[in-house]
């Protein structure tokens, strides 16, 4: 019997030793020198491997242990780093390019419950009031606990017109919320956009996806001929965006920066870890082709007239990207609530058999040098997110609060301090402007836009950010008083 388990330890050791090589060991072996194989923990990995074959109260497939194994040594080191099985490789695949279906929430992981970091516009979950830090107990009558977040992930998706039952957890309420939703297909529009009034310029990003910066592009261009080519201002409303493509985040900030302007740049152990990013056509076109650069067909207004970003704890990921490039070369004032900080780098390694790991590479950091990672963006304004008066503070959740979440760079630079309030300067900020106060009593329908609508009736946020505009001499750009 001895034998036997000897027999099968040495099989699992050997399905081990293939994972590492298909993980690119031998390639990662040649940029860093390796320490040897931990020989003690691969016996310990084989024991259980054998006894699990041998003990466990059913039969399990040695393909369904490998990949539990893989999937619980990339969960144990930050809440990002996944193994996508096929399907959820290829659901990754369809949902960059803004189809799919789904509920219409971005999420992580919050000990071992699915936690909301922000739900889609217009879809199922923001219809059904899912917010910003929700936590999903359970999925129709199965317990989330356990689950990985792939799993959950999937359980979520489904076909279009078919239920789900959820069960939410919110801070301040007495019990659990049972909502039942709809899954739809989800359709991302990326961008939308307005003007607000005569040369003021409203663009909404929700995702950044594939064709994030064409979009852009082309409601930029819209607006300038609505406007006879001139603005006196531009809002870029960035809340609630849960991030995604990073040349998408390119191509946004390249469209409001000079170009070859640093954008973003990465930090990892390995060369190919390391970039730096500019406002240039090769870090934001998909094809190499000079005719089809569609930022430098942009008006050159839109790179000089004053303008606001506007931010809140849902903003992530790419959208810290872009909130940084801008707040660092001083194009725009960031007006909102600190961002998520989302700043790590996420890179797909594809394992051959349409399976992949998702594994955290490189940290990002703004073109100063400051690191976004468990920090976020910190806006040159602070508005009051409503929450003290309905009594939210979920939704204060960020990076820092998930559980084994990496850390920032601590050799980074620091955020630029606030200045301190004072008689001349009662809001504390650097362009001695104050908020009004948010109303306290606002219906719920009048928080979100009719449909056919891209901004609410009542909007405090935006509202502010035209009265900042308004304030601004043309030409001022985000230069502090």
């Amino acid at each position: 019997m001895r034998g036997k388990l000897n027999q099968l330890g040495l099989i699992a050791l050997g399905t081990c030793l293939g994972v590492m090589i298909s993980l690119n060991f031998s390639a990662v072996a040649q940029r860093e020198a390796l320490s040897p194989l931990p020989i003690e923990e691969l016996r310990s990995f084989t024991e259980v491997f054998g006894r699990i074959k041998k003990d466990y109260v059913e039969p399990v497939e040695d393909k369904k242990l490998i990949a539990e194994a893989i999937t619980g040594m990339l969960a144990g080191l930050d809440p990002h780093s996944t193994y996508l099985d096929q399907d959820a490789f290829k659901e990754l695949q369809v949902g960059t390019q803004g189809e799919f279906g789904g509920l219409g929430i971005e999420v992580g992981m919050e000990d071992g419950f699915v936690k909301v970091v922000s739900p889609i516009d217009d879809s199922p979950a923001s219809r059904a009031g899912i917010k910003s830090g929700d936590l999903i107990v359970k999925l129709d009558d199965t317990s989330v606990k356990g689950m990985t977040l792939n799993d959950a992930v999937k359980r979520m998706r489904g076909k279009p017109n078919t239920q789900i039952t959820i069960t939410v957890v919110r801070k301040n309420e007495p019990k659990p919320l049972l909502l039942t939703l709809t899954r739809a297909v989800i359709k991302i529009q990326s961008v939308k956009y307005k003007l607000i009034e005569p040369g003021y310029a409203y663009f909404r990003v929700t995702q950044f996806q594939e064709h994030t910066g064409e979009t852009l592009a082309a409601a930029i261009q819209t607006l300038y001929k609505q406007n006879q080519g001139k603005m006196n201002g531009i809002v870029l409303d960035l809340r609630n965006d849960p991030g995604g493509l990073l040349n998408g985040a390119v191509a946004v900030s390249a469209a409001f920066l000079p170009q070859n302007a640093l954008v973003v740049y990465t930090e990892g152990r390995a060369e190919d870890a390391k970039m730096r990013l500019t406002a240039s056509p090769e870090n934001y076109l998909r094809s190499r082709s000079a005719r089809d650069d569609y930022i430098s067909k942009l008006p050159a207004d839109v790179r000089n007239v004053p303008m606001v970003v506007l931010v809140n704890g849902g903003s992530a990921s790419a959208s810290e990207i872009v909130a940084g490039a801008l707040q660092d070369h001083k194009r725009a004032v960031i007006m909102g609530t600190q961002t998520f900080g989302k700043g790590s780098v996420q890179t797909i390694l594809p394992l051959g058999n349409n399976t992949a790991i998702k594994l955290t590479t490189a940290r990002y950091f703004t073109p100063n040098g400051r690191s976004i990672q468990a920090k976020g963006i910190v806006p040159d304004i602070e508005l009051d997110d409503g929450s003290a008066g309905r009594n939210e503070p979920s939704l204060k959740l960020r990076e820092a609060d998930l559980t084994k979440h990496l850390e920032g760079d601590k050799n980074a630079k620091a955020a630029p301090a606030t200045p301190p309030a004072t008689a001349a300067n009662p809001a504390g900020n650097n362009y001695n402007f104050v908020p009004v106060p948010r109303q306290k009593e606002v219906a719920e329908k009048d928080l979100k836009p009719e449909p056919g609508e891209v901004i609410a009736k009542y909007d405090y946020e935006l509202s502010q950010a035209i009265t900042f505009l308004k304030s601004r001499p043309a030409g001022t750009r985000a230069s502090a008083n």
